[in-house]
């Protein structure tokens, strides 16, 4: 056992419970048939780290404590519920599999891909496979995934208890399903994987324990699944603009902390090498001469890199982009980012008169609509306008350093 102080301790569990979940979920869960069993074992062995690290100290391998506590869970909840006794050797075989893995000096197994492709089997949900995926496999708690979906916490949760009910009932394979398969099972992989990585990109100064690693982690999915795929361009579309975003991470703060938005980002703090493998993987997945959601997606952030080579920043190619992306996945964000892109090449009229015919129902609660509609208002001397349209930017941005900088900007509009 390491000795530490209480905090200490505390954080080390936080830490395992975010490097590892998704991990140990997915291995209880192939063994044990049953993703709301496993969760709830695993759950156990948290709280029960949560009590007893602070006072004897963190294991040596946090993981193999873990999974061990989680295993225990499992076996008395078998032997307290109604099991047959011909299928109490197949529980402890699986039970003594688990002691072996973590007491081994070895990793054991990931099995996440595997439970990405469980949760895109065709008898769930249509409409509930990628948050499965985000609760299942890469630990992101009901409340989020709720909000992202613009559903009640409390309907999400009873949704998601529903579909691994199914999952356990139904008896589908704990596999990755043969070849001809993947290409149907695909898209709602990539969008847990994107999800993912969205969520950990927003946590920019890492205040999040939940969230530390995450972008880290759909990256490494996202190879894993390009590598499983390699004829599908959108994976490796998706594994491009993830490359992209992140070569720019570290230059997303300036030395104070403060935000830094893209337009004004230095090229000379971004990743080189990250963006040249960026670029290799989009170029070899346009070869195969089928855009893709992603694909488009990476190309606006291939095309905003070339700012750091030629100096400029071609809009005019950005908002040509995000119509063909608009015509494939008519998002708001799609619709707003082309907004600002016409506002750049074309005027801040042009992109204000985009932002005006978007609903007003769609656009009510998303953040950057209203933080590039006061933008564009006070270009154009609307100052009024402007100062309601950041004091709503403000009002809706979670990021701390980004409520500094609307801030800033608001103050910026009245003469002194």
């Amino acid at each position: 056992m390491i000795e530490l102080a209480t905090d200490d301790a505390r954080r080390a569990a936080e830490l395992a419970a975010r490097a590892s979940y998704g991990r140990l979920v997915a291995y209880l869960a192939r063994r044990w048939r049953d993703v709301g069993a496993a969760e709830d074992a695993l759950g156990d062995a948290f709280v029960a780290a949560l009590a007893t690290w602070p006072r004897d100290g963190v294991p040596e391998k946090p993981e193999a404590w873990l999974l061990a506590a989680a295993r225990r869970r499992l076996l008395d909840g078998a032997r307290h519920a109604t099991v047959q006794t011909r299928a109490l050797p197949t529980i402890h075989a699986v039970v003594d599999e688990a002691q072996g893995a973590a007491s081994s000096e070895r990793v054991f197994p990931d099995e996440r891909l595997g439970l990405l492709f469980v949760c895109a089997h065709p008898a769930i949900d249509e409409g509930m496979r990628t948050p499965l995926m985000l609760q299942t496999v890469l630990g992101l708690d009901a409340a989020r995934i709720a909000a992202a979906f613009v559903v009640p916490a409390a309907t999400m949760g009873q949704r998601l208890v529903r579909v691994k009910t199914k999952i356990r009932d139904a008896g589908i394979g704990f596999e990755v399903p043969e070849t001809r398969e993947l290409p149907l099972r695909l898209g709602p992989v990539l969008e847990a994987i994107y999800a993912a990585y969205g969520s950990g990109w927003d946590d920019v100064a890492g205040a999040d324990t939940r969230r530390q690693g995450l972008a880290e982690e759909a990256i490494w999915l996202g190879r894993l699944v390009a590598r499983l795929v390699p004829d599908e361009p959108e994976a490796h579309g998706l594994l491009a603009l993830m490359l992209h975003c992140e070569a720019r991470r570290g230059a997303r703060r300036d030395a104070a902390g403060g935000y830094v938005p893209l337009s004004e980002q230095d090229p000379t703090g971004w990743s080189w090498p990250v963006i040249e493998e960026a670029e290799r993987i989009l170029l070899a997945a346009a070869r195969a001469g089928k855009p893709g959601r992603f694909q488009l997606e990476a190309a606006v952030q291939s095309a905003h890199a070339q700012r750091g080579i030629t100096g400029r920043t071609d809009w005019a190619a950005i908002g040509l982009l995000y119509g063909g992306l608009i015509g494939i996945a008519p998002t708001v964000g799609a619709t707003v980012a082309r907004a600002a892109a016409l506002a750049e090449a074309e005027g801040a009229d042009r992109g204000l008169a985009a932002l005006n015919a978007m609903p007003a129902d769609a656009i009510a609660g998303y953040q950057p609509f209203w933080a590039l509609q006061a933008h564009l208002l006070g270009r154009l001397a609307r100052t009024e306008e402007a100062a309601r349209a950041y004091a709503r930017a403000i009002e809706l941005a979670s990021d701390r350093a980004v409520r500094a900088f609307l801030a800033e900007k608001e103050r910026a509009l009245w003469p002194a």
